[in-house]
């Protein structure tokens, strides 16, 4: 029997609302306001392979001792904090679009893993992380007689 899965109706649009309002911003020549400058929402992929399922999460600019994973119940949840430099005398900034500040991207995973066997890894701004799937979650071929 296959697991039941609670129904986001606005999963999403909030990432979808901050893209739309750097896109204007970026339009018209504004800076981003306060509220969208310590909002940051890193894009995921998830792929399911035979054997395991892959995440892969855009975070660039950022240390691995600055990256959280962990896994609750049936979900993953990815957290950090990409730092800004401060300005320092004689030196200030023209202009900022990069985003900096905490971020968090919380969702249930499609298939069941075993999480004790996950492996993560860092490399040219993108955080991968392979879960072995259970056992229970492997596609298996039944022999027709």
């Amino acid at each position: 029997m296959g697991k039941i899965k609670r129904y986001e109706p606005f999963w999403g649009f909030e990432g979808l609302r901050h893209d739309m309002d750097r896109l204007f911003d970026s339009f018209l020549g504004r800076m981003p306001s306060e509220e969208y400058a310590t909002m940051w929402i890193p894009v995921v992929d998830v792929e399911e392979t035979k054997d395991s399922l892959v995440v892969r999460v855009e975070i660039p600019g950022m240390k691995k001792e600055d990256i959280k994973i962990q896994t609750v119940g049936e979900g993953l949840v990815i957290s950090g904090e990409r730092r800004h430099e401060a300005e320092e005398k004689d030196r200030y900034f023209h202009r900022v679009e990069r985003t900096y500040g905490k971020f968090q991207r919380a969702f249930a995973l499609p298939v069941e893993v075993e999480p004790d066997k996950a492996k993560a890894s860092y490399k040219d701004g993108v955080l991968e992380i392979t879960f072995p799937k259970s056992e229970k979650a492997r596609a298996k071929e039944i022999e027709v007689e």
